[in-house]
């Protein structure tokens, strides 16, 4: 909770199709109870959406003031907001506010898998690579639940900028040093990849403010661009393995 004295929401600009906008704009209806859940595939990939996550919980927080405090009767509490990382964790993201650790969620690189840590942990609001949609393998059940609870999507790039993009997000000076801390923390960033991405973010600054965009997408099409595999991991063919047996049974 080190963000709530070091920045607010005003810190933040936004744009949609080129009109200055509300964060209320971009997630419809965002309330204190909004779950973000943001799908990460490459080392620092998290941070091309790290103006929508540092501006959504200086939001949120502004549900809880003047509450927030950590002395007795106070609100101590931090958002719950995800980190999903496939295959691998590719960074930690504390000095963003996703904490406790359990919000830097591990997962197989598989669709099914991917959208039953979504799901398990309630996301309503998600964020997804700008990749080319696959066509993946679910569970009738899995993909019906994401889809009766998922609010609202969006795309983002790993490198801050989406091709066709309707949002634009100004971060600011505290919310990138959050960012780079991030950086600092992560001990399995390599000094080149390190190096990378430090270019990168001052590729986006202009004035001390780093500007990243995003494009809207429908829910249904954010599914489809969880991951580039569509081969079921080991997991999720025992699932089909479990069906088929019931299906003999029934028979």
């Amino acid at each position: 909770m080190h963000t709530v004295n070091a920045m607010s929401y005003q810190n933040f600009d936004f744009e949609v199709d080129g009109q200055k906008a509300l964060l209320e704009d971009i997630f419809p209806d965002f309330n204190e109870y909004d779950r973000i859940g943001v799908v990460v595939r490459e080392a620092g990939g998290g941070t091309g959406a790290s103006a929508l996550l540092m501006s959504a919980l200086t939001r949120f927080y502004d549900f809880f003031r003047p509450e927030l405090g950590i002395e007795p009767g106070k609100q101590f509490i931090y958002p719950e907001f995800f980190i999903f990382h496939v295959g691998k964790q590719y960074m930690t993201h504390y000095w963003m506010d996703i904490w406790p650790p359990h919000k830097e969620v591990l997962v197989e690189d598989d669709p099914e898998q991917i959208l039953e840590a979504i799901n398990d942990r309630g996301i309503t609001r998600l964020l997804v690579e700008d990749i080319d949609p696959v066509q993946p393998i679910f569970l009738r059940e899995t993909l019906n639940s994401a889809k009766h609870r998922i609010v609202s999507a969006l795309a983002y790039s790993p490198t801050g900028r989406v091709e066709n993009s309707d949002v634009k997000i100004t971060s600011c000076e505290a919310a990138e040093k959050c960012v780079l801390d991030s950086f600092k923390i992560s001990k399995d960033l390599s000094k080149e990849v390190l190096e990378q991405l430090l270019e990168r973010r001052h590729s986006l600054t202009t004035n001390r403010r780093v500007t990243e965009t995003y494009r809207r997408i429908e829910v249904s099409e954010a599914l489809y661009k969880l991951t580039k595999n569509i081969e079921p991991s080991p997991t999720t063919r025992s699932y089909f393995a479990l069906l088929e047996m019931e299906e003999e049974i029934e028979v």
